[in-house]
């Protein structure tokens, strides 16, 4: 069996940076032990896996260790390999996800994701991401991340984890989100995954769905400019529109190859 694998990296109009993420089209779904095979294989951050339906496409997404409920980079990887190589005409892409029908309007090269908005709630900061945390946080909130917020964009870059208590931390399939006002933009942040092969995320489009509504009200403003400042760094602009997130970015086609696989 022959499948087609392209590499996008999503949040940035330039090769290299952004969130890179492998899209596969498929004719029929596969074992999802075979799903979560290929995307151990790839060795990126997610692998997302979809059905043309003509009307709409059945869209799923895997990390190297687990299926997740929602990917922002990979949604708009997707949604990129379907306009620019896959050649769809329409400027509205639908999704059927474990999240919803997820909306992917397509401008100019330009995508807008619109996904459910996530506000985060005033929790306790468990013990061991405390330990794991070179610097503490002001503020700490939970959605299906965990919202640490910080004092200022040079904290952020700061932060650093430490590995063995923080890997002790069950988030399936959650992660901790650090942030705070941004010195160029709204707001900047980064994302890290406990028992992950890839302990940092570049740029995390779910994540989104809680800071937007969190700084939404924090600066009372509805429309705001986001950079996810990892090493590979990602731009985001975002809306909070009643129940939604309009999260915009670009995506660049990196990879375009084959998966040679036995009979299955």
């Amino acid at each position: 069996m022959t499948l087609d694998l392209f590499q996008v990296d999503a949040f940035t109009s330039r090769v290299f940076k952004g969130n890179p993420a492998c899209v596969i089209p498929l004719s029929n779904w596969l074992e999802d032990d075979l799903l979560l095979q290929i995307a151990q294989e790839n060795a990126v951050a997610e692998t997302a896996f979809f059905i043309d339906h003509a009307d709409f496409f059945e869209l799923r997404w895997f990390t190297p260790e687990i299926e997740v409920d929602l990917c922002g980079h990979a949604t708009l990887a997707t949604a990129h390999i379907i306009k620019t190589v896959l050649k769809n005409q329409s400027n509205t892409l639908q999704f059927k996800t474990q999240s919803g029908l997820l909306e992917v309007k397509e401008n100019n090269g330009s995508y807008q994701l619109n996904f459910p908005s996530r506000p985060p709630q005033s929790v306790h900061l468990p013990e061991n991401i405390r330990a794991a945390l070179n610097i503490q946080p002001v503020e700490v909130l939970q959605s299906r991340d965990y919202v640490l917020v910080y004092e200022s964009e040079q904290e952020i870059s700061s932060i650093k984890i430490k590995r063995e208590p923080f890997d002790q931390v069950n988030l399936d399939p959650g992660g901790v989100i650090v942030t705070a006002q941004g010195r160029e933009v709204d707001f900047v942040s980064r994302f890290f995954t406990p028992q992950a092969s890839i302990l940092e995320d570049p740029v995390t489009g779910s994540a989104h769905c809680s800071l937007t509504p969190y700084w939404a009200e924090k600066l009372n403003k509805k429309h705001l400019t986001a950079r996810q400042i990892s090493a590979r760094g990602g731009y985001l602009e975002c809306t909070l529109q009643n129940e939604r997130v309009l999260i915009h970015g670009e995506a660049q086609t990196y990879l375009h190859g084959r998966i040679e696989l036995p009979q299955v």
